[in-house]
């Protein structure tokens, strides 16, 4: 198995997963995953085409709990945030799995999101990050369906907002922040079904702004500048040193400031993102950068014998949490053992960003799965998505949803219940 880590699969899971994929009904789930696999493209155009920038979702939302009602969701609804989500229920008392991707992307209104092909490509902005999600909770709800697979545990099936950029995840914490029930959490994101993502990368951004009383660059010469104080910030911030294990970074992506040449700069600002997968070493470097920005600002009110001159206000625009969780565990586990029982070889992927982040972080079994095809272009306007046998990714994330939740009459839950 290729990849940093390795998971130890048991012979318990390892069974639980041959017999099930061995079971004539779950070979007719694959047998409509495969055949529905130009529908589902279809279906990911379609929700593609709705523009869904993050914090304006809902459009998009109401479609997709349209199409979750079509198929038989029981109690869809929208929360305050604008997650969608309901429920298929299992047949006994067995643990509570959320199945989900997201409906924001990275665009703003007016992008052009209308699909286009070329070959066996389909280009669109949003098209596999995260039409691709989307579409493959649908064709999963319609295989299990077709295939009258009724699960043990409940599936929680839907799509949250607010998973991109300054989103900062607030679907997924509102989702948790509302239910104590939750069991284990598969979100879907384009991807191979070989890979595993089952550790979260924190991040805290910050947008940091110098303020001063300006003035003519010549005429007011001494008073002390917010670009000059930003300058000493982003300086001090440069020279950290964090730890390459955990793996610990920053970046200043933004800067702004000054109408013109000949001013001292009224302001100046800056966003900057700071990441971690520890969570102590994130608040630690967070509290490094809150400090040197305090400090240049007091550096420039020195340099000009100009105490309270400058001063700084820093506004929290992003906190997602870090988490990490064992390799071992009975999530990774099962997703590892289903690909390898279709052939797969599983890769654990290092930590990333996604809705996982925050059952992660909660202690709650979750990993994200890619729900197969060929990607490219993420978050640009060149993205495209290729449906060649794109089928195999839903098929090894139903079978992970299988064994988790266990198949009546056939296989018991491998996912643990937390109450």
């Amino acid at each position: 198995m290729p990849g940093s880590q390795k998971t130890a699969i048991s012979e318990q899971v390892t069974q639980t997963l041959d017999t099930l994929n061995h079971h004539d009904a779950v070979r007719r789930a694959f047998d409509f995953l495969k055949a529905d696999n130009d529908h589902t493209t279809e279906e990911q155009i379609e929700l593609t085409e709705v523009e869904a920038p993050t914090f304006e979702e809902a459009e998009k939302g109401k479609l997709f709990a349209r199409k979750l009602v079509e198929l038989g969701i029981e109690e869809v609804k929208t929360d305050q945030a604008g997650n969608v989500f309901g429920i298929r229920r299992g047949s006994g008392n067995g643990p509570k799995l959320v199945i989900c991707a997201h409906l924001d992307t990275v665009f703003p209104r007016g992008t052009h999101v209308k699909a286009r092909r070329e070959g066996s490509r389909v280009y669109a902005p949003g098209i596999s990050d995260d039409g691709r999600g989307l579409a493959s909770v649908l064709t999963i709800v319609r295989a299990l369906n077709e295939a009258k697979l009724q699960t043990v545990g409940d599936l929680i099936i839907g799509a949250t907002v607010g998973e991109e950029g300054l989103g900062d995840l607030r679907g997924v914490k509102t989702l948790f922040a509302n239910r104590s029930d939750i069991d284990g959490f598969i979100s879907i994101e384009p991807g191979t079904p070989d890979r595993i993502t089952y550790l979260g990368a924190g991040s805290k951004r910050y947008k940091i702004t110098f303020q001063g009383p300006g003035g003519h660059s010549f005429g007011n010469f001494g008073t002390p500048s917010p670009i000059h104080a930003l300058g000493r910030a982003i300086a001090k911030i440069a020279d950290l040193e964090v730890p390459r294990d955990p793996k610990t970074t920053f970046n200043v992506g933004l800067i702004g400031g000054g109408t013109s040449v000949n001013t001292i700069a009224e302001t100046a600002e800056a966003v900057i993102d700071m990441r971690s997968t520890s969570q102590a070493e994130l608040e630690s470097l967070e509290t490094k950068v809150l400090t040197l920005v305090r400090e240049a600002a007091e550096t420039e009110n020195r340099r000009w014998r100009r105490e309270g001159a400058i001063t700084v206000k820093l506004e929290r625009v992003g906190d997602r949490p870090a988490g990490s969780q064992s390799p071992d565990s009975e999530i990774v586990q099962t997703a590892a053992a289903a690909g390898l029982v279709m052939g797969f070889r599983p890769i654990l992927e290092g930590a990333s960003s996604t809705d996982s982040n925050i059952p992660i972080h909660l202690g709650i079994p979750a990993v994200t799965l890619g729900g197969g095809g060929d990607f490219g272009g993420a978050h640009t306007l060149n993205e495209y998505y290729d449906p060649t046998d794109a089928y195999l990714g839903v098929q090894k994330i139903l079978l992970t949803v299988l064994g988790l939740t266990g198949l009546q009459d056939t296989t018991e839950p491998l996912l643990p219940k937390r109450v």
